[in-house]
């Protein structure tokens, strides 16, 4: 049963108060909140909608536009919440409608715009659609709105086809069918208990539309679409003819991901979306081969904006960044789209770590690295992001310089692919430890019971209290740098840059006044100093119209 607010929905109106400004999406910095670990209001060591509500104000004076939650939904939390068992309901975990209603208002109240996390791909075992499919056996219509078949073999002992889950194994299991016997096999990309909706079924549509507007009548300002690139498979659902297809993520189109049907759907959705006022907004996590396909998801009729994934996995390396930029700029420009640019989420390593350890380990690695490296190349990057034509995505704690917490040992583990023994790495724990608030205390201010996955020693240092205030640290240094790219007209949206010339290893280039310079190399280097210096990630020094930039250093100019 979905909980119904007593109170009545936000009104249309709320969302327009928070407009401001036209077009607000093409260069808003949007802050990720993993719910479970951002804050816990009620000490049961799990973050919670109440207690997201209660940090609202730090994220305004952070100067963020827009917070998207990671899912909230009632859930049996097999992977986290991503899948759900109730599209339309609060799981208790993290409290209740009540409680999500109250977060919108607050949120709007301070000029903030909420974005939900939807999961349109698969739903929860527990759903009750499945729960119905599995009871009425094979040919029931509840059936159909999955992916169920028979098996191969003799006696059906064999998978339908050789996709394999994401999260490692075979992409299908066997169910027992009511009359005790081996039965159909269903599909599911991820976890078992994540079966994949049959998105040629009418029914899916229609309900994911009727989700799409129970969330936007409750003032929702837009949807995060888990994976986007996912719903639509080739017909017959063919072999893919190889092992080890996680490997192969990412460099070509996939029978089960990035197929072209998946546009029709965003074209309906759009089309709802724009009936309602405040510039609601679509983002799409399509993991997808190449940028220019990511673009086909950000076309005038479909969605708002696109996870740059290609920019994610760059090395913090000079020719690459400008290569990825060039791709991703040119590649937006045709359909009218903002860029965006991510350089962490809850599903790879930190990039304070990632940054702190050599090229080539990919984006979920267990190794600590050189943190004081790290730090520095990650200042250095976000100043490098926040300075890049369109949008940005800041996640949760990477402005306090948040490292992986790479040794939490085995037995507190709970990302489920880490069980699955293949697949994905399973490590993305490390970067979903609550963050901390205070200096001391159970959880460094994250509740008042501990905390869902241990905090390392040290954890306060980083804290938000350790950091505000002091001139220099990273905290500090993202609300600067956050102030600045409001107030300054040539940030923000655009789809172009200037390069500048600069020396090997140095990313350079203008917007109108302003100038950009990022310093990858291991060694100091010689700049022409552009003008009026207004922010750097490092210590500088100028003399005689050249500066000396220190290396993993980023420095913002100005010209005005």
């Amino acid at each position: 049963m979905s909980q119904q607010p007593s109170a009545a929905p936000a009104p249309t109106s709320a969302v327009a108060t928070v407009a401001g400004r036209h077009d607000w999406w093409r260069d808003a910095v949007i802050y990720q909140v993993y719910p479970r670990s951002f804050a816990d209001s009620n000490g049961d060591g799990m973050g919670d909608l109440e207690g997201v509500r209660t940090r609202l104000p730090y994220l305004r004076d952070l100067g963020v536009d827009a917070v998207w939650l990671s899912p909230f939904y009632a859930s049996p939390q097999a992977d986290a919440g991503y899948d759900v068992a109730d599209y339309r309901a609060v799981d208790p975990m993290f409290g209740t409608l009540l409680d999500a209603d109250a977060l919108i208002r607050d949120a709007h109240a301070l000029g903030l715009r909420i974005i939900v996390d939807l999961v349109p791909n698969h739903s929860s075992d527990q759903y009750e659609w499945f729960r119905r499919a599995l009871a009425e056996g094979p040919g029931s219509p509840s059936r159909d709105r999955y992916h169920f078949r028979p098996g191969k073999g003799k006696n059906g002992e064999l998978p339908p086809n050789d996709w394999e889950s994401i999260f490692g194994g075979p992409a299908w299991t066997r169910v027992t069918e009511p009359d005790g016997t081996p039965g159909e096999w269903y599909l599911h990309l991820f976890a078992p208990e994540q079966p994949d909706f049959n998105w040629e079924h009418p029914a899916v549509g229609d309900e994911f539309r009727s989700i799409l507007r129970f969330w936007l009548d409750m003032g929702v300002d837009g949807f995060r679409i888990d994976v986007a690139h996912g719903m639509v498979k080739a017909e017959g659902l063919p072999d893919l003819g190889s092992h080890e297809q996680l490997k192969l993520l990412g460099n070509d189109v996939m029978p089960f991901f990035d197929q072209d049907g998946v546009h029709a759907i965003y074209r309906q959705w759009r089309r709802i979306l724009d009936e309602y006022s405040g510039e609601r907004i679509f983002v799409a996590e399509a993991w997808t081969p190449t940028v220019e396909r990511t673009a086909n998801y950000v076309r005038p009729d479909e969605l708002h904006q696109a996870f740059n994934f290609q920019y994610l996995g760059t090395h913090w390396d000079a020719e690459e960044l400008r290569t990825v930029i060039d791709r991703t700029l040119d590649a937006m420009r045709p359909v009218g789209a903002p860029a965006t640019w991510v350089l962490s989420n809850h599903d790879v390593t930190r990039h304070a770590t990632r940054f702190a350890n050599p090229a080539g380990l990919g984006t979920q690695i267990r190794l600590a690295g050189d943190r004081a490296l790290g730090l520095r190349r990650a200042r250095a990057a976000t100043l490098l992001m926040l300075a890049l034509p369109g949008s940005a995505y800041v996640y949760q704690g990477e402005e306090l310089g948040l490292p992986d917490v790479v040794d939490l040992p085995d037995e507190v583990r709970q990302d489920p692919a880490y069980f699955r023994g293949a697949g994905q790495d399973g490590f993305r724990d490390g970067c979903r430890v609550p963050i901390p608030w205070t200096r001391e205390g159970s959880s460094y201010g994250f509740g008042d019971g501990g905390s869902w996955l241990p905090q390392p020693a040290g954890w306060g240092e980083l804290s938000v209290a350790a950091q505000s205030g002091v001139p220099g640290s990273t905290l500090e240094l993202y609300r600067e740098a956050l102030a600045v790219r409001r107030s300054t007209a040539d940030l923000g949206a655009g789809d172009a840059v200037e390069w500048l010339r600069a020396p090997e290893g140095v990313v350079a280039f203008r917007r109108g006044d302003f100038v950009c310079v990022a310093n990858t190399t291991a060694e100091s280097v010689a700049m022409p100093a552009y003008g009026r210096v207004l922010l750097a990630s490092g210590e500088i020094t100028e003399a005689a119209g050249e500066a000396k930039v220190p290396a993993d250093t980023t420095v913002w100019w100005t010209r005005a």
